[in-house]
């Protein structure tokens, strides 16, 4: 290793532990806390028929934007979320802490996934607040996507990394193994309550997921963009399925026990 990597290294790990770093990246539980409830809200009204607005992360965020105060909370959101972007960064560059030599390059890949997932939210919440325009649809990226050459095969395999990590939400709160992503949860009923928050959550979070995925591999195999799309998409796909009301339902209050999850990890998490 050179000694300029190894400079960049030491600076990373410099900033992963400093406190200012981890209260941010605190702050950007808290802000992934408010999005999942606002997301849970907004599939529960799907379910009964409200058309107000896209049940996904930019309908979220204006529903926060038309909130008092609006948009300070849109800033002090996307500072939480670009918080969270930069620790995640700082353990992907330096290593993740605690984790064996044999699977730190796993962990340090992860890390840097959502330090990439963190990063676009933050920048859709800039956008957001400036209104600034949010951009392509999905179905219209899609279909620019399919037109290049072994299109379909990136859409397809786009959709089953998607899938991919649906179930693995859904094993991780199945199996309860997010609480190794916290400090401590105690034997009590607050440490009770926060793990089965996140195991409702994680499960419910999966499920939307896995079937945001299966929409893009459809899109793949039948050739036809318009079967992409985004959460809001997803969310219409659960609601249009026998006993589909129900489901959503179950589905937005699971979302929105992520949330309420995410205030708790925002204190427990192993930082």
């Amino acid at each position: 290793m050179s000694e300029a990597a190894r400079a960049v290294r030491r600076s990373s790990r410099s900033a992963n532990d400093s406190t200012a770093l981890r209260g941010l990246a605190r702050g950007g539980y808290v802000a992934s806390g408010v999005l999942h409830l606002l997301l849970g809200w907004l599939a529960v009204r799907l379910a009964f028929g409200s058309t107000a607005g896209s049940a996904d992360q930019q309908g979220a965020l204006r529903e926060l934007a038309d909130a008092p105060g609006g948009a300070l909370l849109l800033w002090l959101t996307a500072a939480g979320f670009a918080g969270l972007a930069l620790w995640q960064l700082t353990e992907a560059v330096a290593g993740v802490p605690g984790t064996d030599t044999a699977k730190q390059v796993g962990a340090r890949a992860k890390a840097g996934a959502k330090a990439v997932l963190y990063g676009v939210l933050a920048g859709t919440t800039v956008r957001v607040a400036t209104g600034a325009s949010g951009g392509g649809s999905e179905e219209g990226l899609t279909a620019d996507l399919m037109r290049a050459s072994a299109g379909r095969w990136l859409v397809a395999l786009a959709g089953l990394v998607i899938v991919g990590v649906g179930v693995f939400h859904v094993v991780k709160g199945w199996r309860r193994s997010f609480r190794d992503d916290l400090r401590r949860t105690g034997a009590g009923g607050v440490g009770q309550a926060v793990v089965r928050l996140g195991q409702v959550g994680y499960v419910a979070k999966g499920i939307a997921l896995a079937v945001l995925g299966g929409l893009f591999v459809t899109a793949a195999v039948t050739a036809d963009p318009d079967k992409a799309g985004g959460l809001d998409d997803a969310l219409h796909t659960i609601r249009d399925q026998p006993f589909g009301v129900v489901l959503l339902v179950a589905t937005g209050l699971g979302i929105a026990a992520y949330g309420v999850y995410s205030f708790a990890r925002a204190r427990y998490a192993r930082l």
